[in-house]
């Protein structure tokens, strides 16, 4: 495997000798990493090896050998891991790389976590104009790479409209045609976001019938449930939901941030965890990502408000509340809603709000006490303004410790603003499995690199090998830490020590570099199926 030797750096080249003892003249590189261990992201143990970098890709691999390779700058990396950059599959990272600040398209919340690549599109958000996005992004300079999922939502919105009502043949038509289009421009898989209006009024059989225009090209199904607890048809059934959705469109099924959310859910991870083996073991390719917090985040309209009142969006529910009787039922919904929760100390406000009133960093709870008022009416003013942004607290350790057990299961954030999630899930992660004993160094690496890679079917991505994107990050294990906090969410993580995306440093000695080397990532579906 390591006939050709490769040298280090020096003054002046040497000779070195193969095997053979033919002379061999050194590898030139552009960056050496030495002394580390390494992980691959296969899984495999870490073995002290180096890695060297030449343009974009990776050209060595392998045991250090004195005088084997001359590169323009060796990184000492003794004491520290070497391992693929990480593959994030669900972030909210579409508004900091489509920002007109190269700040915040440096998108350093990831860069300082380890991670080279993003996913964009999730929860039904995506556009189809796949194509056109990855150019804008790319032209316009973006610090990690980005993979693009078509969206469920963006493109019902766009064809049916905020309605509770099923589509019309040339709609439903309409709508396949987009969601092809995507999938035949790059990318990875199809979104939903079933839990959030319109998609909620979506049947099986609708979502079936797009999301097989991912499956006959080999692109995944990537769901938010339609219930991660017990607000419509319950966590198992919406499980049992994508499951189908799966077999009838032939597309792997990943499903996002699986969760059992809400007291009434806590323990059922067992039932949800056989469900999904069963499938497996069947034949389906199921997958899903976790993030290692107990609270969730979404707006508060999302948390508290039944489907039926968010028929026509916003404007429509504002609309319900001015009206007494529609408002008395509101009331009681959104009561049992708030149980399910886990009650108003459960749910802590993080911003998003349009009006003069502000409550970030409050519970509604404290909300409903500062104001004199019941929980219940403290959400239903906040709602007349705004639709503001909730932390929910309503998960229990166990079953997220069950879920991360399982080989299919794979670190992914759900980034989003206000949530410490965005700045701090990998390096929570592996203080949670890694540094506590629950999980091996290399079963981390592999679920938060090449695990994804797999899922995603990306190419060159997720492994360090020769050939493969030079997405490389050198980590110090004993400070890999989150900061960000409840109270702080936007501090960035510690203990990444160098980040390389493409070859080019993103992160130098601790420090970003302010280099914007991303790239779209884009899959390319099998020959002839796409026009």
């Amino acid at each position: 495997m390591f006939r050709q030797v490769l040298i280090l750096a020096t003054a002046a080249p040497a000779l070195v000798f193969s095997s053979a003892g033919a002379p061999v003249r050194p590898l030139a590189a552009e960056v050496l990493i030495e002394g580390g261990q390494v992980y691959d992201g296969s899984g495999d143990p870490a073995l002290a090896f180096d890695v060297a970098i030449e343009g974009n890709r990776i050209v060595y691999i392998g045991p250090h050998r004195d005088g084997a390779v001359q590169a323009e700058r060796v990184i000492d990396a003794k004491g520290m891991i070497v391992v693929p950059g990480f593959i994030d599959p669900h972030t909210h990272a579409d508004a900091d790389l489509q920002s007109d600040d190269p700040g915040r398209r440096a998108n350093p919340a990831y860069l300082y976590q380890g991670v080279t690549t993003v996913v964009i599109g999730n929860d039904g958000g995506g556009s189809a104009a796949v194509a056109e996005t990855a150019t804008a992004l790319e032209e316009s300079g973006i610090g990690t790479n980005v993979g693009l999922l078509v969206g469920f939502g963006t493109v019902r919105s766009a064809i049916v409209g905020e309605d509770d009502r099923a589509p019309t043949e040339s709609e439903l038509a309409a709508m396949k045609r987009q969601v092809a289009s995507g999938i035949c421009e790059g990318a990875l898989g199809f979104s939903t976001g079933l839990h959030y209006t319109p998609q909620a009024f979506a049947t099986t059989t609708e979502v079936a019938s797009l999301a097989a225009e991912a499956g006959s090209r080999g692109a995944i199904y990537d769901s938010h449930l339609r219930d991660e607890s017990n607000y419509s048809i319950g966590l198992l059934a919406a499980v049992a939901e994508a499951l189908e959705i799966g077999r009838i469109s032939g597309s792997p099924v990943h499903i996002a941030h699986i969760k059992a959310l809400g007291p009434d859910l806590w323990g059922k991870s067992a039932q949800v965890i056989a469900m999904i083996e069963d499938a497996r073991v069947a034949g389906q390719v199921v997958t899903a990502d976790q993030y290692p917090w107990r609270a969730s985040g979404t707006r508060i309209s999302n948390a508290l408000v039944p489907r039926w009142a968010l028929d026509g969006g916003m404007t429509r529910l504002r609309e319900r509340l001015a009206d007494p009787e529609t408002l008395s039922r509101l009331r009681g919904e959104m009561r049992e809603n708030l149980r399910r929760r886990g009650g108003a100390s459960s749910l802590l406000l993080t911003g998003g709000f349009d009006g003069a009133a502000r409550w970030d960093g409050m519970t509604l709870a404290q909300v409903a006490q500062a104001t004199g008022t019941d929980p219940i009416e403290a959400a239903i003013a906040i709602l007349e303004e705004s639709d503001a942004r909730v932390a929910s607290f309503n998960m229990n350790q166990g079953d997220i410790a069950a879920f991360a057990r399982q080989p299919w299961v794979m670190t992914g954030s759900d980034g989003s603003t206000g949530h410490p999630r965005k700045f701090g899930t990998y390096p929570k992660a592996y203080r949670d499995l890694v540094v506590s004993g629950e999980m091996s160094m290399a079963a981390f690496v592999r679920r938060s690199t090449g695990a994804v890679a797999d899922a995603l079917d990306l190419e060159d991505r997720g492994y360090l090998k020769v050939g493969a994107f030079a997405d490389i990050a050198v980590i110090d294990p004993a400070a890999f830490a989150p900061r960000a906090t409840y109270e702080d969410p936007e501090a960035l993580a510690a203990g990444v020590r160098y980040l390389f995306v493409n070859g080019v440093g993103a992160i130098d000695q601790g420090q970003a570099t302010g280099a914007l080397p991303g790239r779209a990532v884009l899959r390319h579906p099998p020959e002839g199926t796409c026009p």
